[in-house]
């Protein structure tokens, strides 16, 4: 049976040729540096995307993924009746193969489940973690100076220990209902048989000048030619040894991944490239089951990620200072709706910077951060009118909180994938999905890509003398801004799931579209379309090629300083409304939302 979704496949492979041809031409004609001609590819890409999207609605269930393909194979489980975990467990083992320039197997994931018959919230935390053998110098340059983040995160040094299959594993063995080797079936058959190359990995592959330069994905995505080039959008690529280690996984269960042949190659994938990761790493991976952190925003519960992951608590942090201001009576293309996202995205990032860290190895004063009474104070640093641009300084939430941290840098890549699930019983998943820069590290092993998370630990581990929480060290799990958010209306019931990629940007991304869906009241759809807008306590982010760029003046009249940039967002959500089940995906992707 042909797929509804296969046409936007088709419409995403033709409109790759096209673009495609235009990049050929500029290279061959030497027009512009490489970077800058990448990122016209990217705009021409999402302007390229068939409009805006209309909201899906279902009746039983639903899947919002970053690939057709990916959503399809969630919502067979679901028709088998599956669980969200179910679902969510193939959804990611096909993104791993027809996706792999945002998660897989070899990346890590956060993960929030709604349990609806117990009235419960999961948080699974799947991130990966640093080898043993890593040293706070890890990314500092012989005279001590930080390493290029080009240079770092390409090679062994970079790949951590990969944690989504052990944490997907956790939550299967609690709530997942279908047999575990029945959920890889979607992806062993895609992988084995082929799928056709989408325009967007088409783009990607071409993006990263270095991804060529290593054997096997050199094999695997690019042609045979002199040099070599990205497979043209509608090639049929198949990856047998992908589908080899789906089937280890299946049969063995998640141990496979982690000891045996499947890890053994993964190690030696890493130390052929000049990192230290060994058997006995991979052997004591654990995924934590951690508490969500929840906050109150009008009249709805909004729950998050906890650390390691900074963006629970950004977003919290946000919504907290926003909710001292009437922002429904604000249009949310105003510039007074703009000012005021842009003054809570700096003030709650500069907290970001200093305070968060993996919590099993350093104090996150989390609850202070996200109570009321901080928040407007620092609500109360925010203006309508005229502001000074310089960046924010940390507040401090509790006595003596921060005066020992010096804040973090971050250099990661706009990556990663999301999949939103409501299953037939009212469960849900909000899971973030990553392998950190596009490809990750580059490195492959069995047939997929081994995430390059450790960049984002801070390549310096001490400045001017104070400590920086989010330093590197043996074990520890890197800071992430992967936000995977569940809201609830004020009688507990599930509203919504949500989340994004995009690097540090997605705690923007999430937080604004909550303000779109519990503030001015769009759809799912029209939440997650708006015009981008960020503040990572830097310039004021616009995003190009929308209305807002018009409003720069005015904002630059308020005291802003502004910069155009291309977006990378990749929002999916569904939203629960009058008994029925509201999807969207964002259209700067190739996502969809699809269901029964």
């Amino acid at each position: 049976m042909v797929s509804k979704e296969l046409p936007y496949v088709i419409y995403h492979q033709t409109i790759g040729k096209v673009i495609w041809g235009l990049h050929a031409f500029l290279d061959r004609e030497n027009f512009m540096p490489g970077l800058t001609r990448c990122v016209i590819m990217m705009l021409l890409f999402v302007c390229a995307s068939p409009g805006v999207h209309a909201a899906v609605y279902a009746e039983r269930h639903m899947v919002a993924a970053a690939h057709p393909l990916a959503a399809e194979a969630g919502r067979e489980m679901l028709r088998k009746g599956g669980t969200a975990v179910d679902a969510a467990i193939a959804a990611q083992a096909v993104l791993g193969l027809v996706e792999p320039q945002s998660s897989g197997l070899g990346g890590g994931a956060f993960m929030l489940y709604w349990d609806h018959a117990h009235k419960q919230i999961s948080a699974y935390d799947g991130r990966e973690t640093a080898p043993a053998a890593v040293t706070p110098d890890q990314f500092l340059k012989p005279d001590g100076q930080p390493l290029g983040f080009r240079d770092a995160f390409t090679g062994g040094r970079s790949v951590g220990v990969p944690g989504v299959v052990a944490m997907l594993a956790m939550a299967h063995e609690k709530y997942g209902k279908l047999p575990w080797a029945d959920l890889f079936a979607p992806a062993i058959t895609l992988a084995e048989n082929g799928f056709p190359v989408s325009a967007r990995l088409r783009l990607m592959a071409g993006m990263m000048p270095r991804l060529a330069d290593f054997p096997q994905t050199r094999a695997l995505y690019f042609t045979k030619d002199v040099p070599p080039q990205p497979l043209p959008a509608g090639t049929i690529l198949r990856n047998p040894d992908y589908a080899r280690s789906l089937r280890m996984i299946a049969d063995a269960g998640p141990r496979a991944f982690y000891t045996g042949d499947l890890a053994r190659a993964i190690v030696d994938a890493v130390k052929a490239q000049g990192g230290a990761m060994t058997l006995e790493d991979l052997a004591k991976y654990r995924p934590k089951l951690r508490q969500p952190v929840c906050g109150d925003y009008r009249k709805y519960r909004v729950c998050g990620m906890p650390p390691p992951t900074s963006g629970g608590v950004t977003v919290l942090e946000i919504l907290g200072m926003l909710q001292n201001f009437n922002m429904s009576a604000l249009k949310p293309d105003s510039v007074d709706a703009l000012h005021l996202l842009a003054q809570a995205g700096r003030l709650a990032y500069a907290d970001r910077g200093k305070y968060l860290g993996d919590t099993d190895m350093v104090d996150v004063p989390v609850k202070a951060l996200i109570s009321p009474r901080y928040l407007a104070s620092r609500a109360r640093l925010m203006q309508l009118g005229h502001i000074d641009p310089a960046p924010v300084y940390a507040g401090q939430p509790q006595r003596r909180a921060g005066n020992d941290l010096a804040p973090n840098v971050d250099v990661s890549l706009p990556s990663t994938s999301h999949v939103s699930i409501i299953d037939a019983q009212g469960n849900a998943v909000s899971m973030t999905t990553s392998v950190e820069a596009p490809f990750g590290s580059h490195v492959m092993a069995g047939g997929f890509i081994l995430n390059n998370q450790l960049t984002d630990f801070s390549f310096v581990p001490v400045i001017e003398g104070l400590p920086v929480a989010n330093a590197v060290a043996p074990g520890k799990r890197p800071l992430s801004s992967m936000s995977p958010t569940l809201v609830f209306d004020k009688d507990g019931a599930l509203y919504a799931s949500l989340g994004s990629p995009g690097g540090t940007r997605i705690i923007g991304y999430v937080a604004q579209t909550l303000v779109g869906l519990l503030d001015w009241g769009l759809d799912m759809q029209a939440a997650i379309d708006q015009p981008r807008i960020n503040n990572r306590n830097g310039p004021v982010e616009l995003e190009a090629g929308t209305a807002l760029e018009a409003l720069a003046p005015r904002l630059t009249a308020l005291g802003h300083t502004v910069e155009i940039q291309p977006t990378f967002s990749g929002v999916q959500g569904i939203r629960v409304v009058g008994g029925k089940l509201e999807g969207g995906a964002d259209k700067r992707r190739e996502g969809v939302a699809i269901g029964d």
